[in-house]
């Protein structure tokens, strides 16, 4: 059965794409933990990061460091995080998040964004990636 996120790379459901390449996607995380999380992902879907092939993750962390330069030059912060932990949805996926300071880094910190601050956001990194 199809994950989420392959679910959102079909199209089958809604997102706040920032950059596709024929083999990675990159969106705003729905439940941000500042804004301007976004997602990485690979289109291929694999459930844990260790288990890409080894081509595939180099590339995967290639595609997330553009991401993140875009990021940084759209979003006002000391630095863009990286975290993969994997247990929310069984298919790799690399977290980017803005961070000021460590409460942006826990994952029980959300902030809430309107469909247009998303929209807005998900513009202003995409013309910088």
């Amino acid at each position: 059965m199809a994950t989420i996120f392959t679910k959102i790379i079909s199209g089958e459901i809604p997102s706040y794409k920032i950059a596709e390449t024929e083999d990675f996607f990159a969106f705003l995380d729905i439940n941000p933990n500042a804004k301007g999380h976004t997602l990485c992902i690979p289109k291929k879907e694999v459930n844990k990061i260790f288990d890409l092939e080894e081509e595939t993750y180099l590339e995967l962390m290639k595609f997330s460091r553009k991401v993140a330069l875009a990021i940084r030059k759209s979003i006002d912060c000391k630095r863009v995080g990286m975290s993969v932990i994997g247990l929310e949805v069984p298919h790799v996926h690399v977290h980017l998040i803005p961070l000021n300071d460590m409460k942006d880094a826990t994952f029980g910190s959300k902030v809430k964004l309107s469909d247009e601050e998303f929209k807005s956001l998900a513009e202003k990194i995409s013309s910088n990636f």
